[in-house]
């Protein structure tokens, strides 16, 4: 093996690369014991603080593991992808239906915790997307997706309201694209409005049962558009 010394600039971010590189392109295959700091460090041209920091993002990335008394040891050659990259990457329709799992959830747990407040701001929500008819698609995407928050918001689960926050940026490109390609609101500018005025109003008379049903046919039908484009 042979690494060239670095070049002065953010160090640990380029020993981190310069060690990918080696796991990544086969040099050190699953299984190698890298060598040690002192080694590397030489090698490198840094010190063994920088490759410390260097090997301690390369485990994040989940490409080597430390064994205490053993030394450093490959454990995979390509990184880990996380939540969020994954996200990005994957197929809206995909996406869409793990919203559904997500949302209609969450919508049965908002009808029976919503509290005086969250009804008022489940109201607020349904007149800002009323009010986004009359404005350009991807304004009135946000407007639709606040509303969809709101209720999320409503179920009192950080989880789901987390898990709904990850996929908002997915969403919101989805949706702007399909609004967009199918122009759905050429003859509605507000589309959709009587089944997301049934959703507030099932949420705010406490019927789970409803708000669930509700949502699910009206995600059902979207993922239906998604899947036709």
């Amino acid at each position: 093996m042979s690494l060239d010394a670095l070049r002065p600039s953010p160090l640990v971010e380029q020993a981190t690369e310069r060690l990918r590189e080696q796991i990544t392109g086969g040099s050190w295959p699953v299984g190698t014991k890298i060598p040690g700091e002192t080694t590397l460090a030489a090698s490198l041209g840094v010190g063994r603080s920088t490759v410390r920091e260097a090997l301690r993002a390369l485990a994040g990335a989940g490409l080597v593991q430390a064994r205490q008394g053993s030394g450093v040891f490959v454990i995979a050659t390509r990184p880990h992808e996380d939540w969020s990259t994954r996200l990005r990457q994957a197929a809206i329709t995909d996406v869409y239906e793990v919203r559904m799992l997500v949302e209609v959830e969450a919508a049965q747990l908002a009808a029976r915790r919503r509290t005086d407040d969250d009804i008022t701001a489940l109201g607020e929500a349904l007149a800002g997307r009323r009010d986004a008819a009359g404005a350009g698609d991807a304004e009135f995407v946000d407007a639709d997706i606040a509303l969809h928050a709101a209720v999320v918001a409503a179920a009192h689960n950080p989880v789901l309201e987390g898990l709904f926050t990850e996929f908002v940026p997915v969403l919101r490109r989805g949706l702007i694209d399909l609004v967009e390609l199918l122009d759905l609101r050429s003859g509605t500018p507000n589309h959709g409005d009587d089944g997301h005025a049934a959703l507030v109003d099932a949420v705010t008379r406490a019927d789970a049962e409803a708000a669930g049903s509700i949502l699910r046919d009206e995600l059902q039908r979207t993922l239906a558009q998604l899947h036709s484009r």
